[in-house]
């Protein structure tokens, strides 16, 4: 009986697909995410429907599931009355919550869990993870992220997904704060055009990660999918790790009003320029939904 690859091993020998946003499947199951918990709510109210989603992915070919642990953070539930204790629970939830979905799918291809960690401005809900320079040091910040990497590393996802990093402050912290936990990590920042969020070269930014040996894949998600080629050709020329890409649709998120505006630009056609530009793990993010990951799944099969 041969055993399941590691994503690592994976990634080696050709091209893993992600799965697309987890926000946007929930609401479309008729779930309401107008709270500052966002999808993480879901796993202390209706945690069945965080499966679900996941489930829906795997059956449209995604590889990975990245669990819906983005906003879950100690000091966010804590605002809704959930002590330490619980919200650590909810955290492994997040990861068993994928592992099950994988169990039913009932597929024959490896599956893995990539077990999400969004920067400190999803915890503020108020659109500064779009923004970085929260005017914290770069040890506060390590401080922040810490405590639920380790509940999560300690549920035994297959990685953790450091994602939707801002500023490479914020993006130096989490790779000290993954330290020693014992399960690999992949980053990614959500940058504009060559820039991260907070302003900085994305060759800078990547530069970090270059020797961290927690680190199988560097990348972009949460971004435009025009920004995706070039940020992926840098990535993987500064660090030369596996580049994992997931950008949102190409419409536009307004923090102030909470609504996406604009039209869709992203589509699977673009999968084989990622792929030379070094992508290695491929999904969407914001608004990206099982259509288009069967439509990703498809363009790597045929190539």
């Amino acid at each position: 009986m041969t055993s399941t690859p590691t994503l690592a091993e994976a990634l080696a020998t050709g091209t893993v697909v992600l799965d697309g946003g987890m926000s946007n499947q929930l609401e479309a199951a008729g779930h309401d995410l107008s709270d500052e918990l966002w999808s993480a709510r879901l796993l202390a109210e209706r945690p069945e429907a965080v499966t679900e989603a996941h489930l829906a992915y795997f059956r449209a070919g995604a590889d990975v599931a990245i669990t819906a642990s983005y906003q879950a953070t100690f000091e966010g539930f804590a605002k809704r009355g959930i002590d330490h204790e619980r919200a650590a629970r909810l955290m492994a939830l997040s990861v068993e919550s994928a592992r099950e979905a994988a169990r039913r799918a009932g597929v024959s291809r490896p599956l893995w869990v990539a077990a999400s960690a969004g920067p400190y401005g999803a915890m503020l809900a108020d659109g500064s993870e779009y923004r970085g320079r929260y005017g914290l040091t770069v040890d506060e910040l390590e401080r922040f992220h810490r405590p639920r990497l380790e509940v999560l590393a300690a549920a035994r996802p297959d990685v953790l997904a450091l994602e939707t990093v801002p500023d490479a402050d914020e993006a130096a912290a989490l790779l000290r704060a993954v330290r020693g936990l014992g399960v690999p990590a992949w980053l990614t920042y959500s940058v504009a055009g060559d820039r991260t969020r907070a302003g900085q070269p994305l060759e800078e930014a990547f530069a970090l990660a270059a020797d961290a040996d927690e680190v199988i894949a560097v990348g972009v998600n949460c971004c435009a999918p025009e920004d995706v080629e070039p940020a992926a050709a840098t990535a993987a020329r500064v660090t030369g790790k596996p580049v994992v890409v997931y950008p949102n649709s190409g419409e536009t998120w307004d923090a102030t009003a909470r609504a996406w505006s604009g039209r869709s630009t992203f589509t699977a056609d673009q999968v084989d320029r990622w792929r030379a530009a070094g992508a290695r793990l491929i999904g969407g993010c914001c608004r990206v939904g099982p259509e288009a990951i069967s439509g990703i799944a498809g363009a790597v099969a045929t190539t």
